[in-house]
């Protein structure tokens, strides 16, 4: 439900295709978000649908729709393609910002770095290539640098940014986490540190 293209008390109807989905969206700084537990529908997401809400028939309240998938090198959205952010996050977030004023815990942890996907030489995400390192964060006090190449942290395999980000979001700042990564070499070296907290509003 909502008002697309200003027309007041729209509402569209869909299927639930899948729940957790990982997506990123684009940011109109520059920056990119990253919903890793995204709700994906075939329900009709427009410009003015975004902060409406998605319904079940017994009328629950199931996520708030957020952003429609895009059509890669084009411009238009993917039709019966838009994702929600779940209800119980939203709840969550709003509580905190009714309390405060501001998000006191945004959840998950932070390596304190600055990262993007690497490719192999067949152009395949080969893991997470750190292009700065925040001075006291948990990837510097575990003995990585600039340069190095993120492809594990505790059991998981890790293969792209979106792996990367989606793992510290499930962990609780304050835990130690061990970080497997590459420096130059097909040699895996290991660190641990005290995982992070990302900054608060």
């Amino acid at each position: 439900m909502g008002n697309p293209l200003g027309l007041t008390d729209s509402v569209t109807q869909g299927i639930i295709s899948a729940t957790g989905r990982i997506v990123g969206a684009s940011e109109p700084t520059g920056g990119k978000a990253l919903i890793s537990a995204a709700i994906q529908t075939s329900a009709a997401i427009n410009p003015g649908n975004s902060g409406g809400a998605l319904v079940t028939l017994n009328d629950e309240v199931i996520g708030i729709p957020t952003l429609a998938a895009r059509l890669p090198g084009e411009s238009g959205a993917a039709p019966g393609i838009g994702f929600a952010i779940p209800s119980d996050t939203v709840r969550d977030i709003a509580n905190q910002l009714i309390r405060s004023g501001k998000v006191t815990n945004p959840g998950g942890g932070t390596l304190g770095v600055t990262a993007q996907t690497a490719a192999s030489k067949s152009g395949e995400p080969a893991g997470v290539a750190i292009l700065a390192v925040d001075s006291g964060g948990t990837a510097a006090n575990a003995g990585l640098r600039k340069g190095d190449i993120i492809v594990g942290l505790n059991d998981q395999d890790i293969a792209s940014l979106e792996q990367l980000e989606t793992k510290l979001s499930e962990l609780k700042p304050g835990g130690t986490v061990t970080i497997r990564y590459l420096r130059g070499s097909a040699t895996v070296h290991k660190g641990s540190a005290k995982l992070g907290s990302l900054p608060t509003g």
